[in-house]
């Protein structure tokens, strides 16, 4: 940690010269060429059609790898969202809960069913949803709660089914951070109604773009099928269509590429898992940075992000983000996240339900919701002040790239007068 910081022209602490993603080889080429050369580029047709291709041996594959009865894949998360939303009964005028913190598409998705989200605070320590305000947020009109595992730690999940319980709702488990997340040793995915996945570019299984939707309930699965299948339903006219509904149907390139990353990822996962311990503990040990408490609870942890909670007070007091700039100048692949709730964005700020009407507003919810009004101060805390990310990548480094990230905060800590 001894020398100049690398904002100003010191030498970098990490390299990560050993880490690339998305890590690919002969496997993925072989199998998309197989699928090219078959001609049959898409996996459409019957149920047992789609099952005997490639997509559907990656379904099958992910359903034995996430302990779950049925697996759908589809284009992208937001549209695995969107779908085991509407599969799970939400409509028009329903509330559903949904985090403050994550990507938009967890606040936007039951927009597109005409459902309307209201938004729960974070529990400070762990940044997921915090159980408590989440059954205060619990109305007349509450019929889901669709949560995130935020950066792949696995929200509370006994509380969680508790109050849904109490309150017969159904639960949506946004996966798109955690895939190989295990809380009490069982897949987050699957303890829920329904979850869903992403496998987007910069997520830790990657087909550039894809998703998935996992449930043990097999009206949900024939119902997400039927609506990611243009309406139609299984073992009925291949031409009838009884639902008004969507094509998401995943490419078989997509299925390729899925197929023969999930199975680098069993590796992959145990890599990062064993590096987020390792780093957490040495983390534990500098003073002004503090990783997500610790659960025992949580037995397996696939990571998006690993997340930092920074406190100025113990860095001279500088700001944030000139923290996140000189981290990165140490070569250590971090961010801000997503900067802000998601119910602080332009797309609620301006909207209203109810008599000022908006594109997306349902007619139906029958009273007034001002996005401007509502006040998550964990959130607004953690994501103005706290909040710094590690990319999951960096956890498939070596062991000596876990010390030179905290190698990297202290020589920062050292020198932060430096960055005033």
């Amino acid at each position: 940690m001894a020398g100049k910081l690398a904002i100003n022209g010191g030498e970098p602490s990490v390299s990560f010269s050993n880490v690339t993603f998305p890590v690919y080889g002969e496997k993925e080429k072989e199998l998309v060429l197989k699928v090219l050369e078959s001609g049959r580029w898409w996996r459409g047709g019957s149920l047992e059609e789609q099952r005997d291709s490639v997509s559907g041996e990656f379904e099958a594959e992910f359903a034995k790898f996430n302990g779950v009865n049925h697996v759908l894949a589809v284009p992208n998360g937001t549209v695995a969202l969107e779908l085991a939303l509407k599969a799970a009964g939400l409509g028009p005028g329903d509330e559903v809960i949904v985090p403050s913190i994550s990507f938009v598409v967890t606040g936007t998705a039951p927009l597109l069913v005409n459902a309307v989200p209201v938004f729960a605070d974070i529990d400070p320590e762990t940044y997921q949803m915090d159980p408590a305000d989440i059954e205060r947020k619990i109305t007349e009109k509450t019929r889901a709660i669709c949560l995130v595992h935020y950066g792949g730690y696995p929200a509370d999940m006994d509380r969680i089914m508790q109050i849904a319980r109490k309150y017969e709702l159904k639960v949506i488990e946004d996966c798109a951070h955690a895939h190989g997340t295990e809380w009490r040793n069982k897949k987050v995915g699957s303890i829920g109604d329904a979850g869903t996945f992403s496998f987007q570019m910069s997520k830790a299984i990657t087909s550039g773009e894809g998703g998935a939707i996992t449930t043990n309930d097999e009206d949900l699965f024939y119902t997400s099928y039927s609506y990611h299948h243009i309406g139609r339903l299984e073992h009925k006219g291949f031409y009838d269509f009884y639902l008004p509904a969507w094509n998401y149907r995943i490419a078989e390139f997509q299925g390729a590429l899925l197929l023969c990353q999930l199975e680098r990822y069993k590796e992959q996962l145990e890599v990062k898992h064993d590096n987020g311990e390792y780093l957490a503990k040495e983390l534990g040990k500098v003073e002004g940075i503090k990783p997500l408490k610790r659960d025992e609870r949580i037995t397996k942890r696939g990571y998006y992000f690993f997340v930092l909670r920074y406190d100025k007070s113990h860095f001279n007091r500088i700001e944030k983000g000139k923290f996140i700039e000189a981290l990165q100048a140490e070569g250590v692949p971090c961010w801000g996240a997503y900067g802000k709730p998601i119910y602080q964005y332009p797309l609620f700020q301006e909207m209203n339900f109810g008599d000022k009407q908006c594109p997306v507003a349902c007619p139906h919810y029958g009273q007034t919701i001002d996005y401007t009004a509502t006040k998550c101060p964990n959130a607004e805390h953690a994501c103005e002040n706290e909040q710094v990310v590690l990319k999951h990548h960096a956890l498939l480094g070596a062991r000596e790239d876990m010390d030179g990230i905290v190698d990297a905060i202290l020589k920062i800590q050292k020198h932060s007068k430096e960055l005033k």
